[in-house]
C-alpha cells in the first residue's frame, strides 16, 4: 500500500489493489482533489481511517443516451410538482447527504473534513449540486465534481420518494456531460441505465479533449 507525501501526485494505476485502492494518506486540499478527479481517483473513507483513494477496475457510469426513465417517473415529471435548481444550496445538499438515515447504512462516510473540502471545491467552481424542492423545502438532491465534460457523482439524498431520482434525471437531461461517473455499482443507479465499464475505457473518455 502506497502512502502519499506532500507532493500532489498518485502512484501508477498498476499499483491499485483488487479492492480498487490506489493510495492512502495525503490531504483533501482543492489542488489534490482536482488532480485526483482529473485522473479518475476519488476519496472514500470513514472518520477513524486515513484518507483512502480509489480507482476501481470496474467503473459504474451512465452514458446520457442510456438513461432509463420509467412510466411512473415520467408521470411525476409531467406533474411539475417539484422545483429543481442548480447550485442554490450546495452546503445544505452535502449536509443532508452526510446526515440522512439510509437503509444501506452508507451515510456516515462523509466526514466533517470531507464535507468542508467539497464546499471549498464548490466555492472555486469545481463541485456542483442539484436541488429538489417541494413547497420551498429541500427534499432531495445530489452533488459531485465536474471534470472535462464528466460529472463525477459523489452522493445523493431523498426526504420524499423519488426526489434523488428526479435530481439525477435532471442532471443527465441537461446534456452538459458526456458521461456521469457513478463510481461503484449499485442497484438504484443500474435501474436508471448505469453500467460498469473497464477502467481504461473510463479514463480514455475522462481525458479526451
Amino acid at each position: 500500500m502506497i502512502w502519499l507525501t506532500d507532493k500532489i501526485d498518485f502512484p501508477d494505476y498498476k499499483y491499485t489493489t483488487k479492492e480498487g485502492i490506489i493510495a492512502l494518506g495525503g490531504d483533501l486540499s482543492e489542488k489534490r482533489l482536482i488532480f485526483a478527479y482529473q485522473n479518475g481517483i476519488f476519496p472514500w473513507f470513514s472518520d477513524d481511517d486515513p484518507i483512502v483513494w480509489y480507482c476501481p477496475y470496474d467503473r459504474m457510469v451512465l452514458f446520457p443516451e442510456d438513461l432509463k426513465v420509467s412510466k411512473s417517473m415520467r408521470k411525476i415529471l409531467n406533474k411539475n410538482k417539484f422545483t429543481i435548481t442548480e447550485n442554490k444550496a450546495f452546503a445544505e445538499v452535502i449536509y443532508n447527504c452526510k446526515n440522512i438515515d439510509r437503509k444501506d447504512d452508507l451515510g456516515t462516510w462523509i466526514t466533517n473534513d470531507m464535507e468542508q473540502a467539497y464546499i471549498n471545491l464548490h466555492k472555486i467552481g469545481f463541485a456542483k449540486s442539484i436541488e429538489v424542492w417541494l413547497d420551498n423545502e429541500l427534499v432531495g438532491g445530489l452533488y459531485g465534481v465536474e471534470v472535462n465534460g464528466v460529472f463525477c457523482g459523489e452522493s445523493m439524498f431523498s426526504k420524499v420518494s423519488n426526489a434523488s431520482k428526479l435530481a439525477f434525471i435532471y442532471l443527465v437531461q441537461t446534456k452538459k456531460y458526456k458521461l456521469i461517473d457513478c463510481q461503484v455499482y449499485n442497484n438504484h443507479l443500474a435501474s436508471l441505465g448505469a453500467k460498469e465499464i473497464d477502467r481504461a475505457l473510463f479514463l480514455s473518455i475522462l481525458k479526451e479533449k
